[in-house]
């Protein structure tokens, strides 16, 4: 087990269809603690990456626990990180991270880093991730690469029928394919190579016109290429992290509540992380009551998930529809304007990937909650960190809060989306838990 900086600290790892490591299982059960946060990764391309994470996220909370006095020194509290198969491309910089060294300057090409790490998250499809590195680093001025890239795109994410329902964060009729998947090439890169532009990254200006093109002049779309190669991977972690969720962390947090029925366990999760641990809700037996909070970091998923009913005359309601619920505690969002992978892209790619179906415009209804917090859902109380570390949090229910004090940092593509290693983040979540100190 790696040497973290706390202590009991364990790992539990999930493969891609949610089945845990069984000796990771035992040595988790075995933990002889009051209290228990697991926290899951969104953004790592390896194992050792993600441990560095959890090491730099739990550093404050032994001193915190020892500020509390006697309340602090009654609770025995654990660590465990969630492992599980995602991916990081190399240029989305870790603001406040010690390992700087992980990042690469955003552009249009793919480093080896990142290539390695695509070959790592699709065995078999080396060839395609070779081409499509290829072309990103060839960039030509044509329309028929721009065709080929969108073929090698959708080959290197097959739409699987057994597993699409797991990227779903809401339910609705006349549900169609994903347009991300679907949709022309040329078209989709021309929409996020503006979108760039939005998020503040510095981008060739092409030519006006709606074709985007003049004289044959199509070269600066390749920055949009990559984010439509970005996003696509990403698609395929959506499904991940629902399926992980609902098929492995939930059930394994059903199997803790019946062999270990007075642990309480908080939940945190950051980005896709963040979706993973909320589906783990759906997986979670009803009757399970030791998740005491959840704690969502920039989540990576549709503000809407947890609605019984979508707004604006839309159909349906979130995937998550009223699982908080199961929470014997509160589910916590915190949220950032800063973050532009959710502000700037996530509505873009959302749109693309055929969350919502029917609008024309990329408006709030496509944010992401962890840009604004929990949406349509009441009551959902709204608060600032700051108040958060004034007074906590209620003890059940939805709950937002703008983090945006602390995350705050970041450069272009995704601003502040991974600014998460703070001490007041820490606290939120002792507060949501009620774990001795806010």
């Amino acid at each position: 087990m790696p040497d973290i900086g706390v202590e009991p600290y364990r790992e539990i790892t999930f493969d891609a269809d949610g089945d845990a490591d069984p000796a990771e299982r035992a040595a988790l059960a075995d933990l002889n603690v009051t209290d228990l946060v697991m926290f899951s990764h969104g953004w790592n391309n390896t194992p050792s990456v993600a441990t560095a994470l959890y090491r730099h996220f739990f550093a404050p909370f032994p001193g915190l626990l020892a500020q509390s006095g006697p309340a602090g020194a009654r609770v025995r509290l654990g660590y465990a990180g969630i492992v599980w198969p995602s991916i990081r491309f190399a240029d989305e910089h870790i603001p406040n991270f010690p390992h700087a060294a992980l990042g690469v300057e955003p552009g249009p090409g793919l480093d080896a880093a990142t290539v390695d790490a695509l070959k790592r998250a699709f065995p078999g499809q080396e060839v395609t991730v070779d081409a499509l590195a290829r072309l990103l680093g060839e960039q030509p001025d044509s329309e028929e690469a721009f065709r080929q890239f969108g073929l090698l795109t959708r080959q290197l994410v097959a739409d699987d029928v057994e597993s699409s329902g797991f990227a779903a964060d809401t339910v609705h009729h006349g549900a169609g394919g994903a347009t991300l998947l679907t949709d022309d090439m040329l078209g989709l890169c021309r929409e996020f190579t503006l979108a760039l532009s939005d998020t503040g990254m510095r981008v060739e200006p092409g030519p006006p016109g709606p074709s985007f093109s003049l004289g044959n002049s199509l070269k600066h779309l390749w920055h949009g290429a990559k984010e439509v190669l970005r996003q696509t991977t990403y698609y395929e972690m959506k499904r991940r992290s629902g399926k992980i969720g609902q098929l492995g962390l939930g059930p394994l947090l059903g199997e803790l509540a019946r062999t270990r029925p007075t642990l309480r366990i908080h939940l945190v999760g950051h980005s896709q992380g963040g979706r993973l641990v909320a589906f783990a809700l759906k997986g979670l037996p009803e009757e399970a009551r030791n998740i005491k909070s959840v704690t969502l970091l920039e989540g990576a998923f549709s503000h809407y998930a947890f609605a019984e009913r979508l707004p604006s005359g839309l159909d349906g309601a979130g995937a998550l529809a009223a699982l908080q619920r199961r929470v014997d505690g509160p589910v916590v969002s915190c949220y950032s304007r800063f973050d532009t992978a959710l502000g700037v892209i996530y509505p873009l790619a959302s749109k693309l990937a055929g969350d919502y179906r029917g609008l024309l415009q990329l408006d709030r209804r496509w944010w992401a909650i962890g840009h604004d917090g929990i949406q349509s859902v009441a009551p959902c109380t709204e608060l600032t960190l700051a108040e958060v570390l004034r007074d906590g949090v209620p003890d059940s229910g939805c709950v937002s809060v703008n983090a945006e004090s602390v995350v705050r940092a970041g450069g272009p593509p995704s601003g502040a989306h991974s600014d998460i290693c703070h001490p007041e983040l820490a606290r939120v979540v002792l507060a949501a838990g009620r774990i001795a100190c806010t």
